[in-house]
């Protein structure tokens, strides 16, 4: 499955590694993020690899090279959260213009002036 800009289409050869109900929560808030994220001018690419947690590709399109995944699932205080490959947390997963305003500055291309 992939989502470029909002969109929904099917890949041959993937499948959420998680039960039906299950990874429809996965999706569902990582799609909301994603439509949060094309809004303020990134790319964002929903991956669901076979045996693999859904995950969300989000792209600077101006700097290709700033480019990093984002994750959601439950944290042991039973809330959903947006985390980072290197499992630091983003934001809540209900807040999801919070987290879209914090992947945006890390994707950033703010050059100093100086």
């Amino acid at each position: 499955m992939t989502l470029v800009a909002g969109q929904v289409g099917s890949e041959s050869g993937t499948a959420p590694p998680y039960p039906a109900q299950q990874s429809q929560e996965f999706l569902d808030r990582l799609e909301g993020l994603a439509a949060e994220l094309v809004k303020g001018g990134l790319q964002a690419r929903l991956v669901t690899p076979n045996g693999r947690v859904a995950s969300l590709h989000v792209i600077n399109p101006v700097a290709p090279r700033l480019a990093e995944d984002v994750y959601v699932g439950r944290s042991q205080d039973g809330l959903w959260w947006f985390w980072w490959p290197w499992a630091e947390r983003i934001a809540r997963g209900d807040e999801l213009g919070e987290a879209a305003t914090i992947i945006t500055r890390v994707l950033s291309t703010a050059i100093d002036p100086a």
